[in-house]
């Protein structure tokens, strides 16, 4: 049985809904973050050494990162029904990129912008406009113009196709849409309009739905 270590606010929203897709049975092993720190439990530490989630469990395989869970789901389990034929090497390597573009270039924006959001809250009363001064300067001179150059890249391959792979929905799907969806909640993608429909489509899915259902909506990490 296929068991999900699922942390309240976190990434493994997308792991379960690629098991709906997959339409795998699965159990689903749920944490709640400590009340101040938002950290996760220290239990989560038996079953991985970070402590940190999405992880699952398959038999005696444990399995950590969003993207190495959907890339050994997929293998194992449903590959052919989710990416494009190695055969189609222009669109494999099109849902290769951006399944782990994901991770690798779009979350460290998110992650920083987060951490430095959490700075005035988290400073001595003294140091709060210290700390205010440095997430606006930070958010101004790197991480807003860096996150507009992103999602003026994303929004214009999701324009003519409303997907990222020629398959729906794909690995790639499954990485970008947790982001995406955060950006969404956010409210940073009022210029973004196919961005906004592809939040949406997704939403919409059945198999979204059934996730929504199990472990509530997804909502903001902090």
């Amino acid at each position: 049985m296929i068991r999900v270590h699922h942390l309240e606010k976190s990434r493994s929203h997308r792991v379960l809904w690629l098991l709906e897709i997959l339409q795998l049975d699965y159990e689903m092993v749920t944490y709640a973050r400590d009340s101040d720190s938002q950290l996760a439990p220290r239990a989560l530490k038996d079953i991985h050494p970070l402590g940190k989630s999405p992880v699952v469990t398959d038999g005696d395989i444990t399995i950590a990162e969003s993207g190495a869970i959907v890339d050994y789901l997929l293998m194992r389990y449903g590959q052919e029904q989710t990416e494009p034929s190695t055969d189609n090497s222009a669109a494999w390597v099109n849902e290769r990129y951006w399944r782990h573009y994901a991770e690798g270039s779009l979350m460290p924006l998110l992650v920083m912008r987060l951490v430095f959001s959490q700075l005035p809250r988290q400073s001595p009363l003294l140091v709060k406009p210290i700390a205010k001064g440095i997430n606006d300067t930070v958010n101004a001179r790197f991480l807003a113009p860096q996150l507009a150059e992103h999602l003026a890249m994303i929004e214009a391959h999701l324009e003519p196709r409303g997907q990222f792979s020629t398959t729906w929905p794909s690995g790639a799907d499954v990485q970008m849409g947790f982001p995406l969806q955060v950006l969404s909640l956010s409210g940073s993608l009022r210029d973004f309009p196919a961005i906004t429909r592809y939040v949406a489509r997704i939403e919409a899915e059945p198999a979204w739905q059934r996730v929504v259902e199990r472990a509530g909506p997804l909502m903001l990490p902090m």
